[in-house]
């Protein structure tokens, strides 16, 4: 049973959280602020756990639940621990997988709220996005002192919504009034850069370095056009003001969550902001941290991208796997999914970080099933628990609390990234490919050559780079299942991130714009007589 919610005040007590660092939104919500970073009262002293997973189905397989459930596991063990997640994008909220809080007896609370329009934060980036959008082209309409070459200009509108139509639209119909003609295009809000830079700023100071390093465009003879030759710097930081700030909320037993941007990370870097984790190490001494989809783009981009950027390092990692998803990528054999797993504990264990294998438990699910599961992890000599936590909320995550303490005690991760900086960013790809996804080679396209060429040319060959690529595979293709060999990556395009801090390499037929199925959950969402919102 959920137990009521308590008021936000009495979760930041639980923290040992300071009064002048909390700013209420609403009774069970508030926004803490950055001070707090900076107070020496506050030092870092806890342990970053990563929630990871292996390859799943398009419905998820419960990874949040888990992450959630373990922070109540390891409250119920008298731990002090919360949990770090992102904040759900009206995309999935409206399309395929429905909400991104958890569910059961493991959500984040109150999940309504922080499934739809939250603390506004997606809104800001959203019109932050869309401002640097409309102060190009009016630069452009006003005479293009600038001198940006209209066929050059790389920066998109985003929406944070699910609307095939918008992959591709030309704007500037009607005449002169209204600017040039020209073709552009949109992304989801979670694809954009601004969600990503937000994510990846440890302060006010940096994320105005990383605003004004966006890339907008280029000019006639080639040079980069950046937000800071618009004079938009300061606007956007007016607009992210707040939404720089992480989210305090609870879990549906009281422990503690920080809930802050949401990168996809089939699309960007895929986790909670890099403030909420630096404040969650401050005032718990467990963060649970949930990264995206499977160990190919969560955990891989959380070494490679964001502890490489902010220092942060992860002393564990917990798998989650189930029944369901290893049938799927078995093509309905559980045994012959087992390729998956095994696929993506090497992953982990080509990290370097010590992990244990959670098999998320559905009702569907047969004992004899999650048995040969659990017998194989225990073969490969992997720690392994069975997880009721949507069940039975934190008493369900007990034997997975007490199984990662262990991890962490025993063993000290040697966590490194999997590539040098100054390796060419080819090389960079071609160690993704092969190290991480199983790949024999990459297969780079005509157009992301020349992309690549010119971002080496213009002094960006050292950043790391953030693969854009199907999440149901390991491989780029979606219909290739298991731990596929001989395969080669295909690239099929670069996208410059000048501010966030990486090159998007974009790998199959990835979209940065989804689009609503046949079936949507849009249409399974209301508002009945009592006012309440029915369908989630």
């Amino acid at each position: 049973m959920n137990r009521p919610l308590l008021p936000i005040q009495s979760i930041a007590h639980r923290l040992g959280l300071a009064d002048r660092y909390l700013e209420p939104i609403g009774t069970y919500g508030a926004k803490l602020k950055l001070e707090l970073l900076t107070d020496p009262d506050y030092p870092q002293r806890g342990k970053l756990v990563l929630v990871t997973a292996t390859t799943p189905t398009k419905t998820g397989e419960g990874k949040t639940v888990v992450a959630i459930g373990l922070a109540q596991g390891l409250d119920r063990l008298g731990k002090r621990a919360l949990v770090t997640s992102r904040e759900p994008s009206l995309g999935p909220v409206f399309g395929v997988k429905g909400g991104g809080v958890g569910g059961g007896c493991a959500q984040v609370e109150p999940s309504q709220k922080i499934n739809l329009h939250f603390h506004g934060d997606f809104h800001a980036i959203t019109c932050a996005h869309n401002l640097l959008a409309a102060m190009l082209d009016a630069q452009v309409f006003h005479g293009n002192d600038l001198g940006l070459d209209c066929a050059q200009i790389t920066w998109p509108r985003t929406l944070d919504m699910n609307d095939r139509p918008l992959r591709q639209v030309t704007i500037g119909l009607g005449g002169k009034r209204n600017g040039p003609l020209r073709e552009t295009n949109f992304v989801i809000t979670a694809a954009s850069e601004i969600m990503a830079l937000v994510g990846l700023a440890d302060s006010r100071e940096d994320l105005r370095h990383r605003l004004a390093a966006l890339v907008v465009g280029y000019t006639q003879s080639g040079q980069p056009v950046r937000a800071a030759d618009l004079g938009a710097t300061g606007a956007m930081m007016v607009l992210l003001y707040e939404a720089i700030l992480p989210n305090l909320v609870q879990t549906t037993e009281g422990t503690p969550a920080l809930i802050h941007t949401g990168p996809f990370a089939n699309l960007a870097h895929g986790t909670s902001s890099v403030l909420a984790q630096a404040m969650g190490l401050r005032l718990a001494d467990y963060v649970i941290n949930e990264t995206g989809f499977g160990a190919d783009l969560g955990a891989e981009k959380y070494v490679n991208l964001v502890m490489r950027s902010s220092g942060l390092k992860p002393a564990a990692a917990v798998l989650v796997t189930t029944v369901q998803g290893l049938q799927n990528q078995g093509q309905g054999v559980l045994e012959q999914g087992f390729s998956n797993l095994a696929q993506h504990i090497q992953i982990l264990r080509r990290l370097g970080v010590p992990l244990v294998v959670a098999i998320n438990r559905f009702q569907e699910d047969s004992e004899p099933d999650l048995a040969r599961v659990a017998s194989y992890c225990t073969a490969v000599g992997l720690p392994v628990s069975i997880v009721e936590a949507f069940a039975k909320g934190g008493a369900g995550a007990v034997d997975l609390a007490q199984k990662v303490v262990a991890v962490l005690e025993k063993e000290d991760g040697s966590v490194q990234p999997l590539y040098a900086l100054e390796d060419s960013l080819e090389q960079k790809i071609q160690t993704v490919a092969q190290e991480v996804y199983g790949a024999a080679g990459i297969m780079v396209s005509e157009r992301a050559q020349m992309k690549l060429q010119q971002f080496t040319e213009l002094g960006f060959a050292n950043l790391p780079i953030c693969m854009a690529k199907t999440p149901y595979s390991i491989s780029d293709d979606p219909k290739r299942l298991g731990a596929p060999s001989g395969w080669m990556l295909r690239v099929t395009d670069a996208v410059l991130a000048a501010g966030a801090g990486f090159i998007v390499v974009l790998a199959g037929d990835v979209l940065l714009m989804p689009g609503l199925p046949k079936v949507s959950r849009a249409l399974s969402l209301d508002v009945d007589s009592m006012g309440q919102i029915t369908g989630f």
